[in-house]
């Protein structure tokens, strides 16, 4: 089943030029899905009684146009398939009238938070949560590759605002830690975001940059260089 929550963009969630930050955008969708969880009962709560946890594996986002400040919006979600330990769901921010200003494809993995392994999405989620068709709109692959030259960046540690309810760095802050290396005058239209691994409190993480035609890459590694998440900004 489709979901949607209606909202205006705060002065909190805007950056220097008066528009939803990307980060802001990020968090428009991953409370959308939240609030469907919750309202069907398979909430924060829920999942942590029965030790489980929807992990996000990628981002393919397209930003049409960032809303500003004070602007009506509304976003929505929906599931569109279920594979093994994957669920696959679409997200859409749209104005009032109906305007798309930004949409994004996601997969996420269904784990066992103790063991942090991947199990099976049971049937009653499958039934709770609904099937609906994806959006017609072309993501690009979700596998990103790397520039041949990637330039190392001062590396930094996380801190506890980093942190969700699942204990480890939140998917979106990872992609504002990654937009921090971008030029400032670049605009946006689509990410890409490909998550390896789980950073927690006090780890330390080693940014890499680098460049492909109109692509800014981000990789944000451990000590041995193995990415906890790699970002494309296009």
């Amino acid at each position: 089943m489709k979901y949607y929550f209606d909202s205006r963009i705060r002065y909190s969630e805007i950056g220097e030029n008066g528009k939803l930050t990307i980060l802001g955008l990020i968090n428009y969708f991953q409370d959308c899905s939240t609030f469907q969880s919750e309202e069907l009962g398979m909430g924060v709560e829920y999942l942590k009684n029965l030790n489980r946890a929807w992990l996000l594996s990628s981002w393919q986002i397209r930003i049409k146009r960032l809303p500003s400040l004070g602007e009506a919006v509304r976003t929505g979600t929906w599931a569109y398939g279920y594979r093994g330990f994957t669920g696959m769901r679409n997200f859409v921010m749209e104005t009032a009238s109906g305007e798309q200003l930004a949409c994004a494809n996601s997969i996420w993995a269904y784990v066992d938070i103790t063991s942090g392994k991947p199990v099976r999405v049971t049937e009653n989620v499958v039934k709770a949560y609904g099937q609906e068709e994806p959006l017609e709109e072309e993501f690009g692959e979700r596998k990103i590759r790397l520039a041949e030259e990637m330039e190392a960046q001062e590396s930094f540690i996380v801190r506890p605002h980093h942190l969700d309810t699942n204990h480890h760095v939140n998917n979106g802050q990872y992609i504002s830690m990654a937009a921090e290396y971008l030029p400032k005058q670049m605009e946006v239209h689509r990410l890409r975001a490909e998550y390896k691994q789980q950073a927690h409190l006090n780890d330390t993480l080693y940014p890499l940059r680098g460049w492909m035609e109109n692509s800014c890459l981000i990789a944000l590694n451990d000590e041995n260089g193995a990415p906890y998440v790699v970002v494309e900004f296009q």
